[in-house]
């Protein structure tokens, strides 16, 4: 039987889009409605919206508006990142590496492979810790004089993970290769100066800080070369052709001006949360493990692997009872497979299937936390039971 209230912990996955940023949006879809590529006065004005909306956005990134590259999404931003990157170096007759991880958004992850089997391109996965850290030292011993690009995520979307990002890049830079990061778990909880990170390419995605869904961004460092992914228009100085998404675009740098107007509170009052469920969980139900980092990881973030049940079974358990969660393990065909993140720390398969992810949100309380925490080792124990009625 459902709460009456409806409980969301599913916002690494996306979050509600604040009223203030609806309303921020709503002016360029019916009065200001130009194509900003239009020399007329309806193309000046949103035009106008749009370089204001860059200087938000490049303000907060402590970079120059021209280092901003708008996109439809994380994912095209990271896909630009890589190919773009790696066709630059082709063109320029190199046979370049490509360095990524195993424990990487799909986004990068998948594009990495295709760019190793479609691509001159030799490309290398890190092994990782327990943790999903990388080491500053296999980055070091994994660089080589061709290498091209080194793709590390700041913050891992499954485990919740944080890499030591400044001091990877700065590895990176010695062996004289660029370095992108898909930063778009930590926008609006952690830092995003690209000048302290050190980074040459950093993708975010609005939905995930209070924004709208399809729209994103793609810092790049002044000087850099990069092929489009796709041609056209001579939009974002000719690195992504389409013409612009005005209101997602006005959406994405007030989001971004809210989520930074109050970091500290936020990330704090998450982090506070956060904690409230890990120590719950690992206290009541026994079999459950946590996953990622214990304290290097996203203030918002608990993650977990629960001995006897399977993840989605519980999510849809969890749903009954009107709670929103997450499973690293995919069941899109039927045929349950374990996430190939877990696999990657060390998790058996077995174990990976049984995957939790709670990440908690602006509109989170106290009393949300307590419902789970009721809620949540009942269910366990049911999908234990019937588990091992079917065992006999």
């Amino acid at each position: 039987m459902r709460s009456e209230r409806q409980i969301y912990l599913d916002h690494a996955a996306t979050t509600p889009t604040d009223p203030r940023v609806v309303e921020a949006m709503l002016p360029y879809f019916t009065e200001v409605y130009g194509n900003p590529s239009s020399v007329h006065s309806f193309g000046r004005k949103a035009d106008k919206a749009v370089q204001t909306a860059r200087k938000t956005i490049a303000d907060i990134l402590n970079c120059s508006p021209r280092e901003i590259v708008f996109t439809g999404c994380g994912s095209e931003s990271d896909n630009l990142a890589l190919r773009g990157t790696i066709l630059a170096a082709i063109s320029k007759g190199k046979y370049p590496h490509l360095i990524t991880t195993p424990v990487e958004h799909h986004a990068v992850s998948h594009t990495a492979t295709q760019i190793g089997q479609t691509m001159p391109c030799e490309v290398t996965m890190l092994s990782v810790d327990a943790y999903g850290r990388v080491a500053p030292e296999t980055l070091r011993e994994s660089m080589r004089e061709n290498t091209a690009l080194v793709s590390i995520m700041a913050g891992s979307n499954e485990v919740g993970t944080l890499q030591p990002i400044p001091e990877l890049a700065s590895i990176t830079h010695e062996g004289g290769a660029l370095f992108h990061t898909d930063a778009v778990q930590i926008a609006g909880q952690l830092p995003i100066d690209v000048k302290a990170l050190g980074v040459d390419l950093m993708a975010l995605t609005a939905h995930k800080f209070y924004g709208p869904k399809g729209v994103g961004l793609l810092y790049v460092r002044d000087g850099l070369d990069l092929i489009p992914a796709q041609s056209g228009g001579g939009q974002e100085r000719e690195r992504r052709a389409g013409t612009h998404n005005v209101p997602y675009i006005i959406g994405m740098a007030k989001a971004l001006e809210l989520a930074y107007s109050d970091l500290s509170t936020r990330a704090t009052e998450y982090a506070r949360l956060r904690d409230r469920i890990i120590d719950g969980v690992l206290t009541r139900i026994s079999g459950a493990q946590l996953t990622g980092h214990p304290t290097e990881r996203l203030p918002n973030h608990a993650s977990f692997v629960i001995d006897g049940v399977d993840g989605n079974a519980l999510l849809m358990h969890l749903d009954t009872h009107g709670i929103a969660a997450s499973s690293g393990s995919a069941c899109n065909t039927g045929n349950p497979e374990p996430s190939d993140v877990l696999t990657a720390l060390g998790y058996p398969a077995a174990l990976a299937l049984g995957s939790l992810r709670l990440t908690v949100g602006k509109q989170t309380t106290d009393t949300d936390i307590d419902r789970l925490l009721d809620v949540l080792p009942d269910c366990v124990e049911k999908l234990r039971a019937v588990r091992l009625v079917q065992t006999f």
